[in-house]
């Protein structure tokens, strides 16, 4: 099956620096003034014209050359900056200040262990790094670990005696007075920053995104939202809308939503450092929220808090759902508690810069819009389903997605080979396996890849196991994670291992050597990469003859023991 967007083209995509489209206004025009970020803990408020001036100026600072007072950074001379943080209203900040100078970023989890952190610095080599203050003790680590000097990393928000930080660096500019850095030109492909993704398998990779994939995600939302209120006859509102973000910016959904879609249509973001159920309903009625992003594991964590029943979600008036599968009973009740508002949901992933599919309202087209769907392809998108003999699926017939559209990423940083198997062609191997209907509806089937998601965030086997492989004491001599039933929600999966004991690990013991490995993966991996679903010490790992894991084979055992217990 192979079909082409229903939605008008986008425009053509210009060869211009992608801070264009959000701050470059005519001489003279009157540049607006609404309040573009609220920090939700301290309530502080920051408008776009302050929003605006802190960007030039923190491009400024960490452009200009050093004998000018600035950091004298420079994409074209192959600089990267790392942002290692919770959400905060500099983080974004930091965001339009490097693309200004075309200087890429590295989004690094700000849940990683010292680790992964290492991995994440060796993977895309920063000259600095900007970290929230409790993660310096993580990101110190990691920077003498990889050999980034210990003054090339600053503070992103806050203070850390000592240490300088993003607002030092603004300040010393102001101060001095120094003139402005201009926004340097960018053309479609250069690149803009690195968000880590596992991609069809392996380890997590840096996922390249262009300035021109940035312009492209911007302006097909704007298309595909501009048909949508067309379709609805919705005028545009008066004041801007308030949306909450509490999904981590260094992931694709929050980075794209909260830096960038934002501007193409006014809207207020209320930012939260990090999850929490209780924070975000009582955020919901102190701001007067009317937008909320979301995921499935925050939909279960919501509609199973004690304080669900009792909120005012009166000012919500739409919900979208995104970064996994979300159950169609659970999304059922959560929206119980709504008035007039439906859960939208779509299709995406880092690669696509942020999505390609949404569900777009009920009779848009004269088409029925069928609840189990993903929604239609996104402008200037086409797909195909192919089967694994590489032939085009059938309508209706499962088949992995492959993807074209000028969202596509421009591949894998330092990963020739992965970005050979991922991108082909021009189209992008998705590794989802999907269905697509006579009316051009998309419907996940399952998941092609080895990796999985847990509470929406992407977990990658390959990295579980190198780490049940790399204990000190040599425990095993073999492992397979995967992921089985388990989670919170009815269809969520956690990490399971399956484990072959090495010499030491059985003149220990089965008990004593999971007792050691899971202290070493809770000291190693961040806490949702921990093995929920349990060890399993096996004889040995099933491979095909070329010495694959047959992971499923694992998986499916287990999952008819799970069902047999079930029933129970």
């Amino acid at each position: 099956m192979h079909i082409k967007s229903r939605f008008p083209d986008l425009p053509p995509i210009p060869n211009a620096n992608v801070h264009d489209l959000f701050f470059q206004y005519p001489p003279g025009a009157q540049i607006p003034d609404y309040t573009v970020y609220i920090d939700s803990e301290t309530g502080h408020r920051r408008s776009f014209s302050e929003h605006y001036e802190f960007v030039r100026d923190a491009a400024t600072a960490l452009g200009a050359p050093t004998e000018r007072g600035g950091l004298g950074l420079r994409g074209d001379a192959g600089d990267v900056v790392g942002l290692f943080s919770h959400n905060c209203l500099s983080f974004p900040a930091a965001v339009h200040a490097l693309l200004a100078i075309t200087t890429p970023f590295a989004c690094l989890s700000a849940y990683s262990t010292p680790y992964e952190l290492a991995h994440g610095l060796r993977t895309t080599r920063p000259r600095y790094l900007f970290a929230q203050p409790a993660l310096l003790p993580t990101a110190l680590a990691a920077a003498q670990e990889v050999g980034l000097p210990d003054n090339h990393v600053f503070v992103l928000e806050g203070a850390s005696p000592g240490r300088l930080s993003l607002q030092d660096l603004v300040d010393r500019v102001r101060k001095g007075r120094i003139a402005r850095e201009p926004v340097r030109p960018a053309k479609k492909d250069t690149l803009a920053y690195f968000v880590f993704s596992s991609g069809t398998s392996g380890l997590p990779k840096a996922v390249m995104a262009s300035h021109g994939n940035v312009w492209a995600m911007v302006l097909s939302n704007a298309v595909y939202m501009q048909a949508v209120a067309n379709f609805l006859k919705v005028a545009p509102p008066k004041e801007p809308y308030i949306s909450l973000s509490f999904l981590p910016m260094y992931h694709a959904l929050a980075l794209n939503t909260v830096s960038f879609r934002i501007f193409s249509a006014p809207v207020t973001c209320v930012i939260m450092p990090q999850w929490d159920a209780c924070s975000v309903l009582k955020a919901i009625e102190r701001y007067r929220i009317n937008i909320l992003m979301l995921v499935p594991s925050a939909v279960h964590q919501l509609f199973n808090h004690p304080d669900y029943s009792k909120t005012d979600f009166s000012s919500v008036i739409s919900a979208t759902c995104g970064a996994a599968h979300l159950p169609t009973a659970l999304r059922d009740r959560f929206l119980s508690r709504f008035k007039s508002v439906s859960l939208t949901e779509g299709f995406g992933m880092s690669e696509v810069t942020l999505g390609i599919a949404r569900k777009p309202p009920n009779g848009i087209f004269g088409l029925t819009v069928p609840d189990s769907t993903c929604g239609l392809i996104y402008p200037s998108v086409e797909v195909r389903t192919v089967r694994e003999d590489g032939s085009e699926a059938d309508v209706d017939e499962p088949g992995e997605l492959w993807v074209k559209a000028p969202v596509v990423a421009l591949g894998y940083y330092g990963n020739e080979q992965a970005t050979r198997e991922t991108f082909v062609g021009g189209w992008l191997r998705t590794g989802d396996w999907m269905r697509i209907d006579k009316d051009g509806f998309l419907y996940f089937v399952e998941r092609k890849k080895d990796t999985l998601k847990v509470g929406g965030a992407q977990v990658s086997p390959s990295e579980i196991e190198n780490v049940l492989h790399a204990h000190p004491d040599r425990l095993i001599s073999d492992a397979c994670v995967g992921g089985v039933s388990g989670g919170r929600a009815v269809d969520a999966k956690v990490p399971r291992a399956w484990i072959v004991l090495s010499e030491e690990g059985r003149r220990r013991g089965a008990d004593a050597t999971i007792q050691a490995l899971q202290a070493w993966t809770r000291q190693v991996l961040s806490p949702y990469k921990q093995i929920r679903g349990g060890f399993e010490v096996v004889d040995q790992i099933p491979k095909n003859p070329t010495g694959k894991v047959l992971r499923r084979l694992l998986q499916d055992e287990f999952e008819a023991q799970y069902a047999a217990r079930a029933k129970l």
